[in-house]
């Protein structure tokens, strides 16, 4: 995940512009279906680039796929994955979903995700403010999910406001932390400034923390 926020990083400095928002992937939570701006398979694909599944590119769609979750006994598993493809008929080309979950994980109907260790965000309810660029519009309600080797630790629930109020305390919290001195360390290598660095490492907060540090 730190990985790709720091291409993210380089490549927003010179294509800002063209960023878009992306498809998210899913997550079964108490029963219920929601959207996921987390993507917790991209850090297995990080170690197993070959089990990568890729359908027709988009930029709406940067990863290649959608992936559905599920939060079952206090652990999280990856219940699906599906790409796009273009079935061709009758001369022309109608777009459709397929499922590559044998495919990335043979002989499995889900799969325990014991590898992250990270918040996940759950956006739900309206949207209240669209942007055009990854997971940047905001919505009504928020559940934030706490997440320890695949297992749920904690749960928070937020409405759009209180949620921002929070991503700026855990961004306070972080600064006290070495970490937050590793990481800008790291992001300044390009002669980047401190204000430029802290305005990011404010937006993607919740990416770059995996516990809550507020109570």
């Amino acid at each position: 995940m730190r990985t790709f926020l720091i291409i993210i990083f380089s490549l927003c400095i010179s294509f800002q512009a063209m960023a878009t928002a992306q498809l998210p992937d899913k997550i079964v939570y108490k029963g219920k279906t929601y959207k996921l701006h987390s993507n917790p398979l991209e850090a297995y694909f990080e170690q197993h680039p070959e089990k990568r599944p890729y359908g027709i590119g988009s930029t709406a769609l940067w990863r290649g796929y959608i992936a559905t979750f599920e939060i079952r006994d206090q652990q999280l598993y990856v219940k699906d994955i599906s790409v796009e493809y273009a079935d061709s008929l009758k001369g022309t080309h109608d777009f459709k979903w397929k499922s590559v979950m044998q495919e990335v994980f043979p002989d499995q109907k889900s799969f325990k995700v014991d590898w992250v260790n990270g918040l996940l965000v759950i956006p739900h309810g309206k949207m209240v403010n669209y942007v055009h660029m990854g997971y940047g519009s905001t919505y009504e309600k928020y559940i934030l999910l706490e997440i320890d080797q695949g297992k749920l630790k904690r749960e928070k629930k937020f409405d759009y406001k209180s949620y921002e109020t929070f991503r700026a305390q855990q961004f306070l919290a972080f600064k006290q932390t070495e970490e937050y001195r590793s990481v800008k360390a790291e992001l300044q290598k390009d002669g980047s400034s401190d204000e430029y660095v802290d305005d990011f490492l404010k937006t993607y907060i919740i990416h770059y923390t995996s516990k809550i540090l507020t109570p």
